[in-house]
């Protein structure tokens, strides 16, 4: 399935509408949805709003619960599976939004965060409404390759992530807040990132492979994520 034109089209959701879903092809899709570290164990439930303990002004009437367990990158990986689901759900006239103020009722040490999901009239935007960093602030040198990362979302609006030019493709790196957004963004912004990187991965899923380095360069304020070919 091609969720490329997603990516241009896609808004964090906040207005729904208290419709039922079809959940079937959802779960279909998630089955075969692909990981960025097939070695990390991970899973989601689908719950109604009243099963969670959400903190935003808004309410959705479902939510995707998500838990890993914590390996290496494991919050990378979630972000990167699930902002996949995101584009499915926007594909299918379903709206969404990753919410970090949600808790699950049902105490599991390994939930994640929440994605908020539903029909709604106002799931998408057009591209010159997207409020984000230049093509040359996330790189070294401004490429047009990365707009699709360009156009992802994070908490906040954070952005964290940053692209360096390697011979075959670009090493990937997560910016290091300051020490009071860090309070706030520490455990998003490596989600943040791997929804950057499911970006990339939809717009080159033939050519999109992901490795981790030990010869990387270290960049000041900056935490090397991983390196990809596209």
């Amino acid at each position: 399935m091609n969720l490329v034109n997603q990516i241009y089209l896609r808004k964090s959701c906040r207005k729904y509408v208290d419709e039922a879903i079809d959940m079937g092809p959802i779960h279909d899709f998630i089955s075969n949805v692909k990981p960025l570290n097939e070695k990390i164990d991970y899973r989601y439930e689908i719950l109604k709003k009243d099963e969670l303990n959400i903190k935003t002004r808004w309410k959705a009437p479902y939510y995707l619960t998500l838990y890993s367990e914590k390996k290496e990158n494991y919050l990378e990986n979630i972000g990167f599976v699930f902002q996949q689901v995101s584009l499915f759900l926007q594909s299918i006239d379903i709206g969404s939004c990753w919410v970090g103020m949600a808790s699950v009722k049902k105490k599991d040490p390994n939930f994640i965060i929440a994605i908020a999901f539903g029909k709604s009239n106002d799931k998408s935007r057009e591209v010159n409404s997207f409020k984000r960093k230049k093509l040359s602030k996330i790189s070294d040198n401004a490429d047009d390759k990365l707009e699709p990362a360009r156009l992802a979302p994070s908490a906040i609006n954070s952005q964290p992530w940053y692209f360096k030019h390697t011979e075959d493709g670009f090493d990937v790196y997560q910016i290091r807040q300051n020490i009071l957004k860090r309070q706030v963004l520490k455990k998003w912004n490596p989600i943040d990132v791997g929804i950057a990187l499911a970006h990339m991965y939809v717009a080159n899923e033939k050519t999109f492979d992901f490795k981790i380095k030990t010869d990387f360069e270290e960049i000041k304020g900056c935490t090397y994520t991983g390196s990809i070919k596209i």
